[in-house]
């Protein structure tokens, strides 16, 4: 049996952080989306249906708190784990008042975000049963 088409939308404004988390989920088998704004993040993500988000904090033009809020408050999307990830040291903090399932501090090495973005498909697969 094959197995299921993974896939994630990554929303950062830092080109490079886009181009090397895609670089290396592709390389995982991920499809991967990515979006520099959070701008029409319904929109959005209702097109796509990933199986992940990682959200920045730091992104325009809402920022990421608003942007998660808004995919939490969605009966259609809320059930999508949003990982936050960010480089501020309140990271968890943010992460809890945006409604997050997760986050990953920034800089993380490559293991720690393989084992993040399985923890949430694991969460949201135990949610489904």
């Amino acid at each position: 049996m094959k197995p299921p088409i993974k896939s994630i939308f990554i929303f950062d404004d830092d080109e490079d952080i886009l181009s090397i988390c895609s670089y290396i989920l592709e390389e995982k088998g991920w499809i991967v989306y990515t979006s520099a704004d959070c701008n029409d993040i319904i929109q959005k993500i209702t097109e796509v249906k990933p199986a992940v988000i990682l959200m920045d904090n730091w992104i325009p033009d809402e920022g990421g708190v608003v942007a998660t809020q808004k995919l939490k408050a969605s009966d259609e999307l809320k059930q999508i784990p949003v990982i936050y990830f960010s480089a501020n040291s309140d990271i968890k903090i943010i992460a809890d008042l945006a409604g997050a399932d997760n986050y990953l501090a920034k800089p993380f090495d490559l293991a720690d975000l393989e084992s993040v973005i399985n923890s949430a498909l694991e969460l949201k697969t135990n949610n489904l049963k």
